[in-house]
């Protein structure tokens, strides 16, 4: 195994930790975050999320959630010769649909919420949309952590034979 293999799998490993990082945060407000609010009263509802809204724009948060896309771009360059890059493609674009939702949709309605207006009012437009993105956000991050996982077996795999032979039927 070459140096540049084992920087292109360690890039591939950091993505799916990033990856996955982000898929549970997502998956997290789609199964206790949010139904948790959706028992509170309008007020609560609206300032709490607020508050998240706020403490979420940070640079740790930032780093996994960008960084999630850039590191399985970087994968996919990387590995464009090897049995498994579909994987990592597949990966690539349910990261994308990810990365497009969040800013096309749960960005614009969290701003949203910044605004001055009654508080059943600004919930009334925020929360169904607002979880409704979120679920297509956790699932397509969570399709895009199986690819690189299934993209890492591959790697593995080659890894072990060792570059010059040909990889079996399953690896591709």
């Amino acid at each position: 195994m070459t140096r540049n293999d084992t920087i292109a799998g360690t890039v591939l490993g950091a993505a799916m930790v990033a990856t996955a990082l982000i898929a549970g945060a997502f998956y997290i407000f789609a199964c206790a975050v949010m139904p948790a609010l959706a028992r509170s009263d309008d007020r609560v509802f609206v300032d709490v999320m607020r508050d998240i809204n706020d403490v979420i724009q940070n640079p740790v948060f930032l780093l996994g959630f960008l960084g999630a896309l850039v590191l399985t771009g970087v994968s996919a360059w990387k590995l464009r010769d090897r049995p498994y890059r579909w994987w990592v493609w597949g990966a690539l674009v349910a990261y994308g649909l990810t990365f497009l939702v969040t800013v096309a949709f749960n960005i614009p309605l969290n701003n949203g919420l910044t605004e001055a207006g009654a508080p059943g009012a600004l919930r009334e437009e925020f929360e169904d949309p607002w979880v409704a993105w979120n679920v297509v956000r956790a699932v397509s991050s969570t399709v895009a952590v199986g690819c690189l996982g299934r993209a890492l077996v591959g790697y593995g795999r080659s890894a072990s034979l060792g570059r010059s032979e040909s990889p079996g039927p399953s690896d591709g």
